[in-house]
């Protein structure tokens, strides 16, 4: 199973590149997959380093287990692979008994070999069943439960909000039409409703008329947005003065959560221009490392064209006794 873990690792050099590692650094990996971004991780902080990966997915951390534990002894750092979500990143990271950490990457959203496996559901392009669970064996939420309970107005609701689908409501309509019929347990079953919904004119006009509501669904099912939120406070505090923190995000609300979640950790004194001392104290947490987003270049898209939409964003901790 594990030699059938594919998974390109996307904006890699930029990723090692802005992480600052070197030889003794402690790095966490906070979405492991099949460890392509910790394999060259690895090399850089070096046997005396600590590698901590972090991934809810079975597949995903027993592939990177045999991965990094084929790395040469001189140069394989200290490995811990957890089972977990970033969002538990606390108690993870105070089960491996470290006091700080030097970098931590997040690498956002579902990964190439979930897409990839029709049983999982996560792809409009398969037949499947509708679950979408990163992690079948503790969430109880699935897409088909979604689809087959929720009003007119929520699935309306959270097709709009997690994705911008320009027809939200009507898609909502005609699945609340389709499952009085019968449940909705299929992506099939799913994208056909949603072609449906979706106006001829629109269909022609951009990408697969499904991607944006299948997407929805599984940042519904899976909480990603709260996820991310928690998991960056988490890592913040984690970080040593001089550590960095790299996100990668393929969507405009992750993107957004992060861009202003850094934004709002590197603000200094907020009092008034015309006082003449600081009364509130505030200090910044953060300096920004990327005023803009680093993109994929256009040899990355087109060797791997699920790197299209990724944007990485990455910011240091300040020594605030300094």
């Amino acid at each position: 199973m594990t030699s059938e873990y594919r998974h390109i690792p996307v904006l890699l050099p930029e990723c090692m590149k802005y992480l600052k590692l070197s030889e003794g650094k402690t790095y966490v990996d906070a979405t492991l997959g099949g460890a392509g971004h910790s394999l060259e991780a690895a090399k850089l902080i070096g046997s005396t380093g600590h590698l901590l990966g972090i991934d809810q997915d079975d597949v995903a951390r027993a592939a990177a287990s045999e991965r990094l534990a084929a790395l040469p002894d001189d140069i394989r750092p200290e490995v811990d692979v957890l089972a977990g979500n970033f969002g538990e990143l606390d108690s993870l990271l105070v089960s491996a008994q470290i006091p700080s950490i030097d970098a931590i990457l997040f690498d956002i959203g579902v990964s190439s070999v979930q897409i990839d496996t029709p049983s999982r559901g996560f792809s409009f392009k398969e037949t499947g069943p509708l679950d979408m669970r990163m992690d079948p064996s503790n969430q109880t939420l699935t897409a088909a439960e979604i689809v087959n309970t929720y009003t007119a107005a929520d699935l309306a609701r959270v097709i709009r909000h997690y994705s911008d689908e320009k027809w939200a409501s009507r898609i909502a309509d005609f699945i609340v039409a389709a499952r009085e019929e019968a449940p909705l347990t299929s992506s099939e079953q799913l994208v056909d409703v949603i072609k449906a919904a979706v106006p001829a004119s629109a269909r022609r006009a951009g990408g697969h008329p499904a991607k944006r509501t299948f997407q929805a669904l599984r940042i519904e099912v899976n909480g990603e947005l709260d996820v991310l939120k928690s998991g960056l406070e988490s890592a913040v505090r984690w970080l040593a003065p001089g550590g960095r923190i790299a996100v990668i995000s393929y969507h405009s609300l992750e993107d957004r959560i992060v861009k202003d979640f850094f934004r709002e950790y590197s603000k200094g004194c907020t009092c008034p221009p015309d006082l003449p001392v600081c009364v509130c104290g505030n200090k910044p947490i953060l300096k920004v490392v990327t005023r803009k987003p680093v993109l994929p270049s256009k040899e990355e898209i087109e060797r791997n064209p699920r790197s299209r939409s990724a944007k990485l964003r990455v910011a240091e901790r300040l020594d605030e006794n300094a």
